[in-house]
């Protein structure tokens, strides 16, 4: 057992560097029919793989706020509505994907993970928009315009995500971070 504060500054650092991960993927964005494709939420979702529910929902929360923050001027409330819709897509990831012990979860749970943390965000990024889209008049038109490159983003995500994922355990492993943040999640 390493001392809680070992395993607690570990988590921290990963948490702020997995969170800063977010926000430079985030950069690289390219528009596609009325919205814009990237694979930061590939990155939001290895959050929820990596750090669990609750730390890595706030790295994909925070990483995706500071970017709004950062370049865009829509108030607190969008600031809230990214922070809670990118943490529950991480949050709903961690809780299926579950505790690792120490080795790469499976593919196929991995997978389902990051399938059902895509839709949760998908779905929440939906509202959003039949909510705004309601208010200028057109709930429909909004979803229609946002919801092909939504689709194209939560495919991504899910291919992407178990790939890095996949990737990373054995690093982290073999510096003995793993064992730190499984004794943090636990």
């Amino acid at each position: 057992m390493m001392k809680k504060s070992e395993v607690q500054l570990t988590r921290i650092v990963f948490g702020a560097v997995m969170a800063a991960l977010v926000f430079v993927v985030t950069l690289f964005r390219f528009p596609l029919l009325g919205s814009k494709v990237h694979f930061a939420n590939a990155v939001c979702l290895l959050c929820g793989l990596l750090l669990g529910p609750v730390w890595g929902g706030t790295a994909a929360g925070l990483g995706s706020a500071l970017y709004d923050l950062s370049f865009y001027n829509e108030g607190i409330i969008n600031l809230l509505i990214t922070f809670v819709s990118k943490f529950a897509m991480a949050w709903i990831c961690g809780i299926i994907a579950g505790k690792r012990k120490e080795k790469a979860q499976p593919l196929i749970r991995v997978v389902l993970a990051c399938v059902a943390g895509a839709l949760t965000y998908v779905a929440l990024y939906m509202l959003k928009s039949a909510i705004y889209g309601a208010i200028a008049g057109n709930a429909w038109a909004a979803v229609a315009s946002k919801f092909p490159a939504s689709i194209i983003n939560a495919g991504a995500a899910i291919v992407a995500a178990p790939i890095f994922y996949h990737a990373v355990i054995p690093a982290l492993k073999a510096g003995g971070i793993l064992k730190k943040l499984d004794e943090a999640v636990q």
